[in-house]
């Protein structure tokens, strides 16, 4: 595999950041994922921290290199998370469980395959135009289906931001998944949340995303979703990844960040912050509340990541 691949988020005018990412690779497959949390105070980040380091524990155990089965994989790995915020929710006595959006995509074999549940956002872009994204699990893209309202209306509706489909709820998430979709050299995948694309289009982001240098590209991509969002905007944050290989015939090959082809079959790099520590993701937690919520976590996961 030949790819280039950035990923970053940040807090907008928030006092905390509940969105996680991360994207791991073995030598023939590719993870990334996004996870937007919800429920107030600490827990939609560990909801969102449930979702992310369930998905790729479970990425890590099963790429060797490749996955088996890459459908029946994000099934399994999003309900297991959905499991274990559920569990941590009871072992709490929580009120409420905390919720989270969630969005994952694998990539072998040039053919791309994705999964989510909420309105975390999945584009994947070809010579700087949207292909093709997912639907939003929202109770406006009801609306707009049933031409209730219009786009405009839509940006600025009181319920923009209801979903009805989750991972940590009471009801089981309603997991809607891709096609199998072949990849060309060139195209780019990106996933968001909706701190990104509520205040900037598709159109404009395969535009901004057109160039080859990503690590350039998305830092300003995101500074300007920032200053759209003013000062109530939202958490924003992006993984995105430039495919170099392709499916069908390929011509001379383009320069890329990352090879897998040397790497051995047993090996899986990745790129996961812990919970707490990274200093994008703003937090109300004292250091002793983090070291509880991590040894919870850990704890919770061993159980679901078998």
């Amino acid at each position: 595999m030949k790819f280039t691949i950035y990923q970053e988020s940040r807090t907008g005018k928030r006092a905390n950041n509940e969105d996680r990412l991360a994207h791991c690779y073995s030598r023939d497959a590719l993870l990334m994922v996004i996870a937007d949390g919800m429920g107030g105070h600490y827990y939609g980040e560990i909801a969102a921290q449930f979702a992310v380091q369930v998905i790729v524990e479970s990425f890590q155990q099963e790429a060797k290199p490749e996955i088996r089965d890459p459908f029946l994989f994000l099934q399994k790995s999003m309900t297991n998370a959905h499991r274990a915020i559920l569990d941590f929710t009871e072992a709490h006595n929580l009120k409420d469980s905390p919720r989270t959006t969630c969005v994952a995509c694998i990539i072998q074999d040039n053919i791309a395959y994705w999964a989510h549940a909420g309105d975390s956002r999945l584009y994947l872009m070809r010579n700087g135009k949207v292909h093709t994204h997912t639907r939003d699990h929202s109770r406006i893209q009801l609306l707009l289906d049933q031409g209730v309202i219009n786009a405009a209306q839509a940006a600025v509706h009181p319920d923009r931001n209801k979903v009805y489909s989750c991972l940590g709820g009471h009801q089981a998430p309603e997991i809607e998944f891709s096609r199998k979709t072949p990849l060309e050299a060139g195209d780019v995948l990106a996933l968001c949340t909706d701190g990104l694309w509520g205040v900037m289009s598709g159109e404009k982001m395969a535009v901004a995303l057109k160039t080859e240098n990503l690590m350039l590209a998305v830092p300003m991509l995101l500074g300007q979703a920032d200053i759209r969002g003013g000062p109530n905007a939202d958490n924003l944050s992006i993984v995105v990844v430039r495919w170099e290989d392709s499916y069908f015939e390929e011509g001379d090959s383009v320069s890329s960040a990352v090879s897998t082809q040397t790497m051995s079959p047993e090996t899986v790099t990745t790129k996961l912050d812990d919970f707490g520590r990274n200093p994008h993701y703003k937090t109300e937690l004292t250091e002793d509340e983090i070291e509880r919520a991590i040894d919870e976590i850990r704890s919770t996961i061993q159980k679901y990541s078998k």
